[in-house]
């Protein structure tokens, strides 16, 4: 009987813990956090609060790409030897300033001697066969002469002629000027001279190497064409147009930004990265980007025009965003809000429609929250 009555109070109490943990837990449930400030009359007066109600303003926002600093073939010159020889002077070092025409080599070789005297021996030898034909040419219009050996003369003559206009193409490939060439100025040295106005990027050779044909010598960048070449994805493609104005910079020096302006958008997609590569021109270029040196770049894609509030109405609370709606004159609810695309001061409200016409805290907001905390403590 003891046992009986010792298992039943047992039994008791048990149930009675648990109804009152239920109790407890529905009364916790039921008492959600405090979202109300109210304030009295001598905190107003020890606290300055001011409040807007949210305005429509068309933000811009900011996409960050990278990439590199890019230079078009066309202005990108390498400089090479077509016959191979020597090199027997220059002065050329990375990173200096050449112009046009100016001598950036001098090269060597027995080849030009040879070259230009088969040039010279075809001349004199051509001006025999033209007198020569045109003796044959009026013996055989008189018929003093037979039809063979007129004939024989007129292609000794044009094979002369074709010998001497291959050879002074070949004069000029190496700077000879073959209508300057005589017997006089027969010369085993030549000169190589820069296309264009540029900066030497590379220099391949040294003094006293022989280059073959295919070797680049020197390599010179035509500065005034550098482009900015951006990897941008393809699902921001079509917020870009050709005219479209950006910063770039690079990861040394942050704070100098290159404001360039969008030349070209590529239609290609790439297989491997989905992106597209976005040509930019620079408005002013500077001496210290150079070509494969890497950058970030910032695109200001314009949007639809926007509830926006100022940035400092919104206040961080357990993860979340909120501002603080004006109720009353002592009186302020704290409410979540959702946040979009930022610009200079203002942040656009993506729910919209639970702010507009609403008085909202944009000074002292955070003095509300440490108020409500302070209260949620007591």
């Amino acid at each position: 009987m003891k046992i009986k009555i010792i298992i039943g109070a047992l039994l008791l109490s048990l149930v009675l813990a648990c109804s009152s943990k239920t109790k407890e837990t529905e009364a916790e449930t039921s008492n959600p956090v405090e979202k109300i400030v109210t304030l009295t009359a001598a905190q107003l007066k020890n606290v300055t609060l001011e409040v807007t109600q949210p305005e429509s303003r068309t933000l811009s926002e900011t996409l960050k790409v990278n990439g590199k600093i890019d230079v078009p073939p066309q202005n990108l010159v390498s400089i090479s030897m077509p016959l191979g020889g020597y090199l027997k002077s220059t002065l050329m070092l990375p990173g200096m300033f050449v112009k046009k025409n100016t001598v950036v080599a001098t090269m060597e070789d027995q080849q030009y001697i040879q070259l230009q005297q088969e040039y010279l021996s075809t001349l004199a030898k051509l001006n025999y066969a033209e007198k020569e034909y045109q003796r044959q040419k009026d013996l055989n219009q008189n018929q003093a002469s037979s039809d063979k050996i007129f004939q024989l003369a007129e292609a000794e003559f044009k094979n002369l002629k074709i010998t001497k206009n291959a050879l002074s193409e070949k004069l000029k490939l190496i700077h000879i000027n073959p209508n300057s060439l005589s017997e006089n100025n027969i010369s085993k040295s030549i000169s190589l001279y820069s296309p264009i106005d540029g900066y030497v990027s590379k220099v391949n050779v040294n003094i006293g190497k022989y280059v073959n044909p295919t070797d680049v010598l020197f390599e010179l960048i035509n500065p005034d064409d550098i482009h900015l070449n951006l990897k941008v994805f393809e699902k921001d493609i079509n917020n870009l147009y050709v005219g479209q104005r950006l910063f770039a910079y690079n990861n040394s020096n942050p704070s100098e930004r290159h404001e360039c302006k969008i030349i070209l958008i590529s239609k290609d997609i790439s297989n491997n990265e989905h992106t597209a590569e976005v040509h930019c021109h620079f408005d002013q270029y500077d001496k210290t980007l150079l070509p494969g040196m890497y950058m970030n770049a910032d695109i200001e894609l314009k949007n639809e025009a926007q509830l926006s509030i100022q940035k400092e109405a919104v206040v961080s609370f357990e993860n979340k965003n909120y501002v603080f709606i004006k109720k009353s004159k002592n009186q302020y609810e704290m409410t979540e809000i959702t946040l979009g695309n930022s610009e200079n001061n203002y942040i656009a409200i993506l729910n919209a429609d639970m702010f507009k016409g609403k008085d909202i805290v944009t000074k002292g907001a955070y003095t509300l929250l440490m108020q409500l905390k302070n209260k949620e403590e007591e």
